[in-house]
């Protein structure tokens, strides 16, 4: 070899080293300052890399194509000064791997999901996110550790080693409250949002002896409660009970508002303030049938809502809500406080805890009006059979595999897939903590495992399903397999009380369960029949109860005004002979 080729050789060689110190792959190396803790943390660190500004990365993880980017792991006994390390091995969401991102400038947050540890009456012992107050959004959770907001050129291939710390705490809901109207679009919280009672909206909580010794701590439930028109001038009268399902809600929704819309409100701000005024109107002016409202709040460590069901991974929350809460309201609020003067309604998640109250407290509430239920018939479980197919993800044939859909628009277009959301989920928070919807009903649905935790339907990663939780899931929770297993009993209680409102659209495939249901509850050789009502909205996408969602917001109004009255007519209809249908008709 030349000698002037030798000498090029030789430099090359020798700057090998320094060029592989510049091209190491990228990794995270995540702390947290020792200032906010002497303690070790056990709980789920999350990464977000976002591509926007206008919010901070923390608001912008969701379910399908708006999402940023997140990779997630858990960390047990987590000392200051130690790192979590997030690397191309650590599974993120939408893409898998930090090696697939693109170069490029991004703005990057680190969260720590803070968990406790629980010590179950049965001697099982697990960690989980607390409820603080924040209804299960790891997003807002006081005490959970921030990072601030970092812009980085991020390049996998080169960036090598990126330290973050996580140098703050969210605070308290209240002091939040006290700080700011708005803390941020992705979830609205204003000065309007607190808990304080007023002459209408009364909020009531208690300590549940049924779920404390479930969970080996105190622990509450609650409930919003709208008093009627006249009811401190009417002291002698009791009212029927009208059991509004729902989420958690810090006060009632929809938005009992006590004062006129704010002039600079704009878009659907505006219609839901308008809505909310004129329902108070309404309501207050002896225009409504005089009746309490109660929605229970009852969030817990897996969700922002129990499904207000017993189960095995989150304890008696029905017969706590039923037989502890309800009775404790009536009392206090001057209910009827009997199963012929209750009704339930609501829609989703509610839905669902609608007909299960009706189907499994049969003697404790006289009718169910039931919108967009959450699955009600498991052939259904969104796009799965869970009996019947044997993988979530995929329907395959000879040489196809054809990926299952999870979330559609009202066209038909695919927003995400079976298997993207399950991962979703997973990397926010392995053993069912990610507070969203899959893990909360496997854990509501399911078995316990042996390790504490709730048993997996099927395998997050592969879609393969398990038989054996499937039927478990039909035995217990299957609510249109229920029904028809138990009608004998069930259905003189349950004729004529149940009615049902779907879009044929619906985002998450539901309407398909109720078609089943509905095939079950109109078998011509059911006996007694069950004379329950169907609703399906053309073309209507995930929370169609009755009326269009395009509907201008009076028309809205008056549907959901309708409800009460029918509810309400439907009561003094079945009144038992003697009862109190007069007292509270003032």
């Amino acid at each position: 070899m030349p000698r002037h080729l030798r000498v090029i050789a030789a430099l090359f060689c020798l700057a090998l080293p320094a060029l592989a110190a510049v091209t190491k792959p990228l990794v995270f190396e995540i702390s947290f300052a020792k200032e906010l803790s002497n303690s070790p943390f056990d709980g789920h660190v999350l990464l977000i890399i976002s591509r926007d500004d206008k919010q901070e990365p923390r608001f912008q993880v969701e379910e399908g194509l708006g999402s940023q980017q997140a990779f997630g792991l858990d960390v047990d006994n987590w000392q200051s000064g130690s790192v979590a390390r997030i690397d191309g091995s650590t599974l993120g969401y939408p893409l898998e791997s930090l090696r697939d991102l693109l170069a490029g400038n991004y703005f990057v947050q680190a969260v720590l999901n803070v968990y406790d540890t629980f010590h179950l009456a049965n001697g099982k012992v697990i960690k989980l996110p607390p409820d603080r107050g924040e209804g299960q959004h790891w997003q807002t959770k006081p005490g959970n550790l921030l990072s601030a907001v970092q812009k980085l050129h991020l390049d996998p291939a080169t960036s090598g080693v990126v330290k973050i710390s996580l140098d703050h705490k969210i605070p308290p809901i209240e002091e939040e409250l006290a700080q700011a109207e708005s803390l941020s679009n992705w979830r609205p919280i204003s000065k309007a949002d607190s808990t304080d009672d007023t002459k209408w909206e009364k909020h009531v909580h208690m300590q549940s002896a049924l779920l404390t010794k479930f969970w080996g701590r105190p622990t509450e439930i609650g409930a919003v409660v709208i008093l009627p028109d006249g009811f401190e001038d009417h002291p002698d009268a009791h009212y029927p009970v009208l059991i509004s399902e729902d989420h958690y809600h810090r006060n009632f929704f929809p938005s009992f508002r006590t004062t006129p819309p704010d002039p600079n409100a704009q878009g659907g701000e505006k219609a839901l303030q308008a809505f909310g005024w004129r329902l108070f109107q309404d309501w207050t002016s002896g225009r409504l049938p005089r009746v309490l409202i109660v929605m229970p709040q009852h969030p817990n460590p897996y969700f922002d809502d129990s499904y207000a069901v017993n189960s095995a991974n989150l304890g008696p929350y029905g017969d706590a809500i039923m037989h502890e809460l309800l009775p404790m309201i009536e009392t206090k609020f001057r209910g009827i406080g009997q199963g012929w003067a209750r009704t339930a309604f609501g829609g989703s998640t509610g839905g669902w805890e609608t007909l299960a109250a009706q189907v499994f407290y049969p003697d404790d509430i006289n009718g169910a009006w039931i919108g967009c239920p959450d699955p009600i018939d498991f052939r259904a479980f969104g796009p799965v059979n869970i009996y019947d197919d044997t993988n979530a993800f995929f329907r395959e044939g000879p040489f196809l595999k054809v990926p299952l859909p999870e979330k559609r628009q009202i066209n038909g277009i695919v927003d995400s897939t079976m298997e993207q959301d399950s991962r979703f989920e997973l990397v926010l928070g392995t053993h069912n903590r990610s507070g969203e919807q899959w893990d909360i009903w496997e854990a509501v649905f399911g078995p316990m495992g042996e390790d504490g935790y709730p048993k997996q339907i099927w395998d997050k990663r592969t879609g393969v399903i398990d038989k054996s939780v499937a039927d478990y899931y039909r035995e217990h929770y299957d609510l249109s397999y229920i029904m028809k297993r138990d009608w004998p009993t069930l259905g003189p209680k349950l004729a004529g009380k149940l009615h049902f409102a779907v879009g044929e659209s619906d985002t998450w495939y539901l309407n398909n369960a109720v078609h089943l249901a509905e095939s079950v509850l109109t078998n011509p050789k059911l006996y007694p029949p069950a004379n329950a009502t169907f609703d399906y909205g053309e073309r209507q996408p995930h929370c169609y109860q009755g009326t269009r969602l395009d509907a201008p917001p009076i028309e809205r109004l008056n549907s959901f005004q309708a409800l009460i009255a029918k509810m309400a007519k439907h009561v003094e209809d079945t009144a038992p002979a003697g009862a109190d249908v007069k007292s509270w008709k003032y």
